[in-house]
């Protein structure tokens, strides 16, 4: 396993710490605050530092074994939970049955007992601050890997919009290969065509590659192989990602039988209860929105009103889920007539796919540029929201002419009612490719849940107020 998979030295020299800080709050919950059972005999804290030790060491083993620290990458909070919760019980007993045939009646059992717990709390909360710390480093370039993904299909793009949607995770994704001709040469956002998996050898030569990521089908098996053995002549790591029947991997669910792998099919997207609630939390939000801000909204009204001539509220039809149309209102941030204007600046078009955005638009009022720097032209949309054509979150509601421009993958993203927000808006906003946001609201739509939902608005509150990427 690649030492960029393991945990950073720092995390393995704060978890000695903590454990032997786990041994002291033990030896203080029993003989000064005496929980659980008085003690009538006290000892030094110095009697119990070779116990310390042990545990310490004890640790240490049974988180190689249960692998603590070399599957750090990519492992969730509840994963390092039981991980650690496993690895201390472990060591607890160990300890324990040590102190029964060494000294039986001098030394407390029960103390190892409140340490090893207090251990498990310390390291879980110190697993939040560590995982943050490193999350932190990796957006900002320190402790990355680069890869190369083979493969530009469904599978290579789940790849793709789960390393743009977590980059925590710490990929750097130097581009693809792939055998198909046009998706060979097609760049997906900042993600590069590199051209045939015959490309790939001269690739690792001449590249810094820390990782190749193989998502190309099973029934390319011989392809595969003789990638996974380029890779290793060339002493760089190779990970295959099933790509099961040419499924998508967010349908693949994954169980044993007492060690047999189980690999069944789950429907993916917003089940019928999923529906309910997140309709429920659109109309508490939509509502609180409505009604404790309309003296804010009536105060945006009149400024346009005063700034200039024409209506307060801009209409436009927009294409929604399921691709039935609706009209989206906004507070009108152009003059009037400025959308028969938009032929006229075509060739000063910003973006690389079917949307149209120019910074220092000539159309934009002087309060039009406040209000889509702050996003409070969006305001309006609440009533959307409370009509049901609209969610809190979700993908952005495209018009029908960037509908028309949608190569077929890009279609996922009108699975779902469009959203105030959503988490391409939270991770770059107009500073995103047109790919890259399609790859974020396919994540959105294959990995949604409240806790998720409740992130993106969090977000969107300092990204609202600092204004990145808003024009």
């Amino acid at each position: 396993m690649k030492a960029n998979q393991w945990a950073p030295w720092w995390v393995v020299v704060s978890d000695v710490v903590l454990i032997n800080a786990s041994v002291w709050l033990g030896y203080w919950v029993r003989y000064r605050l005496q929980w659980f059972r008085d003690v009538s005999y006290d000892h030094p804290l110095s009697a119990y530092i070779p116990f310390a030790l042990l545990f310490t060491a004890l640790m240490m083993v049974a988180f190689r074994i249960d692998q603590v620290y070399q599957r750090w990458r990519g492992c969730r909070w509840l994963d390092q939970l039981y991980r650690i919760t496993n690895a201390t019980a472990k060591s607890v007993v160990v300890v324990m049955a040590i102190i029964f045939v060494v000294q039986p009646l001098e030394y407390s059992r029960l103390l190892f007992i409140e340490a090893g717990i207090i251990a498990v709390v310390l390291l879980a909360l110190a697993r939040v601050v560590q995982n943050g710390i490193v999350g932190w480093l990796r957006t900002r370039g320190v402790g990355i890997s680069s890869v190369i993904i083979v493969g530009a299909g469904e599978a290579g793009r789940t790849v793709m919009r789960t390393i743009v949607a977590r980059p925590e995770l710490g990929y750097e994704i130097l581009g693809f290969v792939d055998d198909d001709s046009q998706k060979g040469r097609t760049d997906i956002g900042r993600f590069k065509a590199l051209g045939s998996t015959d490309n790939l050898g001269r690739l690792l030569e001449a590249e810094a590659v820390d990782e190749v990521i193989v998502t190309l089908p099973w029934m390319y098996h011989r392809k595969i192989m003789s990638i996974v053995h380029e890779c290793e002549r060339q002493q760089v790591s190779a990970r295959i990602v099933p790509d099961l029947f040419q499924m998508s991997l967010s349908q693949v669910d994954v169980d044993d039988l007492g060690g047999v792998p189980l690999i069944g099919v789950r429907k993916v997207g917003f089940g019928r209860g999923a529906l309910l609630v997140r309709r429920g939390m659109d109309i508490v939000g939509a509502v609180v929105g409505l009604v404790l801000g309309a003296p804010f909204l009536a105060l945006i009204a009149l400024a346009i009103r005063l700034d200039s001539p024409g209506p307060i509220i801009f209409r436009q039809m927009r294409v929604g889920a399921g691709g039935r149309l609706f009209e989206i209102y906004k507070f009108r941030s152009m003059h009037a007539g400025a959308e028969a204007e938009l032929e006229q600046l075509r060739d000063l078009d910003e973006t690389d796919g079917p949307i149209f955005k120019i910074h220092d638009d000539p159309r934009m009022t002087r309060m039009g540029r406040f209000l889509r720097r702050t996003s409070l032209d969006e305001l309006p949309q609440l009533w959307n929201v409370l009509r049901a054509e609209m969610s809190l979150v979700g993908p952005r509601p495209p018009l029908l002419d960037e509908v028309n421009g949608y190569v077929e993958w890009h279609k996922k993203r009108l699975e779902v009612r469009p959203g105030m927000t959503g988490l391409w808006q939270v991770s770059g906003r107009s500073l995103l490719s047109f790919d890259e946001m399609v790859l974020l609201d396919i994540y959105y739509i294959e990995n949604w849940s409240l806790w998720l939902d409740f992130k993106i608005l969090l977000r969107t509150i300092p990204q609202v107020l600092c204004g990145d990427g808003a024009y």
